[in-house]
Formats: C-alpha cells, sequence, structure tokens
C-alpha cells in the first residue's frame, strides 16, 4: 500500500505540483476533501483525473480538512492510494429526501457485491439526509462481518449546501462509497468522542425520528435547561458542549447525539440522529483534554483491529461541534492520533456533520455526532 498526498490553495494552487505525481496509473482511488466551489474553481477534478487515470475520485464537501496533523480551511486536500493485493469498487446513490433514506442505505449496499467484500467506506450528504436511517439501510444489506464507516459532507459554518462526489462532478442529495476487496487487507474502525456524563441515564418516553420532546415523561427542553444552568440561554449554540448520549440496541450500544436546535413552544430538542422512545439517555459535557485524550483512545482501537499490522493509511472523520469545543486547540486531536498511529501511517479526512462508525469493535455501523473516527488499513505482504 503506497499513498502520496497534495494540498490545494488559492495562493499557492497545487503544493507539491501534481505534475510530481509518481503513481500514475497504479492508483485506484483519490480521496479528495474540500468545499465543492472550490472544485470548480480550481479545475481540481480534471487535473487529478490527469494525474490518476485509471484512480477513482472520491470525496466530498467538508468543515474543515485534515492532511497528516493539518487541520485546513478552504483548502483541496489530495491523498492517492495505491493498493498492492486489494481492489476498489463503488456506489452511488439520490437520497430522495430524509424520509427516504433507509431506501437510500439498501440501494448504495446493494451495489457491491459481496464475495471477497472486507469494508465499505460511505460519505453522505449532511443536511438533507436521516444518516441514521441511511446507516440502518445499509446495515440491512451488508454481509455479516463487513462493516461500514465514513460520514456525513459539511459546509463550514454555513450550513447551507453539502456535496459528495465519485467519479464525477460534485452533487447534491447523494451518498456515494467505496467497497474494498481482498484477503491481504487488515481494517480497523473506532469510534470515540471523549465526552464525560453528568446526571443518570434517563427513559425518553416520548420523541420522533430526530426530536426529542419527553424524557421521563418530563418536557424535554426544561429539563435540558435545568442541567445547563447559565449556559441554557446560550441555546441552541452553547448544545454543542452538552450532547445527549443514548444507549440502545441488544448491546446497549452507546453513541453520542449533537443538538441542532431547539422549540420553546412545544419544549422539544432536534438532534442530528435518531432518538427513539424506550432508549436511555443521559447529558454530557465536553473537557478539552478529556477530548483530545478520546482521539488517541480511538486510534489505538483501530490498531488492535489490525492482527499485529502496522498501521499503512488512515482516514480521520471528525465533528464540526468538536472544532467548536476545541477551538484554537484542535490540531492536538489529530496530533494525538498521529502519536498513536506513529509515523507511518498516511492520513487524511475532513470534519463532518455526522460521523459513521462501529460504537464498538465488530458491530454494526452507527451514526455518530461530536465524535472522532477513524477507519485505519494495512495490507499484509
Amino acid at each position: 500500500m503506497k499513498a502520496e498526498q497534495f494540498i490545494w490553495t488559492a495562493q499557492n494552487e497545487w503544493k507539491p505540483s501534481l505534475s510530481t505525481a509518481s503513481a500514475g496509473g497504479s492508483a485506484q482511488v483519490a480521496f479528495l476533501f474540500g468545499r465543492a466551489k472550490l472544485i470548480s474553481e480550481s479545475g481540481a477534478m480534471d487535473a487529478v483525473k490527469l494525474a490518476y487515470p485509471k484512480a477513482h475520485v472520491f470525496g466530498c464537501s467538508t468543515a474543515g480538512e485534515i492532511q497528516n496533523v493539518n487541520v485546513m480551511d478552504e483548502t483541496l486536500v489530495l491523498t492517492a492510494l495505491s493498493l498492492e493485493h486489494s481492489r476498489i469498487a463503488t456506489g452511488q446513490t439520490k437520497i430522495e429526501g430524509p424520509d427516504k433514506s433507509f431506501d437510500a442505505g439498501v440501494r448504495l449496499a446493494g451495489q457491491f457485491n459481496g464475495k471477497g467484500l472486507r469494508h465499505v467506506f460511505v460519505l453522505s450528504e449532511g443536511l438533507c439526509v436521516n444518516a441514521s436511517d441511511l446507516v440502518a439501510g445499509m446495515n440491512s444489506v451488508l454481509p455479516a462481518g463487513v462493516i461500514a464507516s465514513g460520514g456525513c459532507a459539511g459546509d463550514g459554518n454555513r450550513l447551507q449546501t453539502t456535496h459528495v462526489w465519485c467519479d464525477g462532478e460534485p452533487q447534491q442529495s447523494a451518498a456515494v462509497a467505496l467497497g474494498f476487496y481482498g484477503e491481504a487487507l487488515r481494517v480497523g474502525v473506532a469510534a470515540i468522542g471523549g465526552w464525560k456524563p453528568f446526571g443518570p441515564d434517563r427513559l425518553i418516553t416520548r420523541s420522533k425520528q430526530n426530536v426529542l420532546y419527553e424524557i421521563d415523561n418530563k418536557p424535554a427542553l426544561a429539563l435540558y435547561k435545568q442541567y445547563l444552568g447559565e449556559y441554557a440561554k446560550g441555546l441552541p449554540a452553547t448544545g454543542l458542549q452538552f450532547p445527549l448520549e443514548l444507549c440502545t440496541g441488544k448491546n446497549q450500544e452507546r453513541v453520542v447525539r449533537a443538538i441542532l436546535g431547539v422549540n420553546e413552544a412545544d419544549q422539544s430538542i432536534t438532534f442530528a440522529g435518531n432518538v427513539p422512545e424506550g432508549a436511555y439517555a443521559r447529558f454530557l459535557v465536553g473537557h478539552t483534554e478529556d477530548l483530545i485524550e478520546g482521539t488517541q483512545v480511538a486510534a489505538r482501537g483501530t490498531i488492535a483491529e489490525l492482527n499485529t499490522f502496522a498501521p499503512q493509511f488512515s482516514i480521520l472523520v471528525s465533528c464540526n461541534g468538536r472544532r467548536f469545543v476545541l477551538k484554537q486547540r484542535i490540531e492536538e486531536e489529530v496530533e494525538m492520533v498521529r502519536e498513536a498511529l506513529g509515523s507511518g501511517a498516511v492520513m487524511t479526512g475532513f470534519y463532518s456533520y455526522g460521523e459513521i462508525a462501529p460504537a464498538q469493535g465488530g458491530g454494526k455501523a452507527e451514526l455518530h455526532n461530536e465524535t472522532m473516527t477513524i477507519t485505519t488499513f494495512a495490507e499484509a505482504a
């Protein structure tokens, strides 16, 4: 497995120059992350296809780009990946609205031949999708033992339009995926937030998809404000510092949900993923050191799943909400991943509007918010 990387900025264009690309026709996929507008203005699609004529050009718009230990905005980051003993297939589908997201997930996963499939990496548009249902649809089709990871596209702090792309121009209302095949391939996936709970587990007694109305038969917003104290007057923005943790499923998986908005009229809270009735939930609080340390724990988790093989390539998908909390210390969470993976692993990724990974090793994929997810690859010789 070999990888080479480039960064485009409006000031310097491609650095190093794409004319120095050495992988050429051996690259199977070129990961390209950044703002869709910049892709159009820079002519990046044509330039990348010229440099890597046989590679799938795959990526999404972001709320920040990650390249090795750097976190950037208003750039394009490119990583061309050449697999020596494995192969890649692609899939893509339209998302015809949030209520059709499960069907989109079924269609997307159904495009991959299950024989020899080791992993699916998925990118979805980030605003007009029920990502919980999209992931559930994929899980219903993927063969046993094959898990998905990935994330939802971002749009900085604009929250206007998000895009994904796979061998074509950026498109809205769509999801794209890569299927990785080969017996030599090893994949490790982990997700962790680093948030700390405060208060007890409480039962969700009334909700509809991603809207929470009652907890323990009490109005959700009133209870939430009681916990937040002086921070309540800054809602919904301050809610990024106090997400909700759900405990669901037969294995009691815990996933984090970020707040999108509050409704004073009906005392409800809207989250970035489903909050099902009957699940238990508790409030979380984020401290900078805990969030940064959590990323290192996640990175070590991916290494553990590689079965002693050294990590060679890693895709980081972290939540835009973590940037709000970590502020100027944001690069420290990426540096923690580098420390855990070692200098031999090439790292790329982006800040997202939702993260996709199992809640625990070996389980089915789930939608996460305010979480760092890491997908790490290695090839056996």
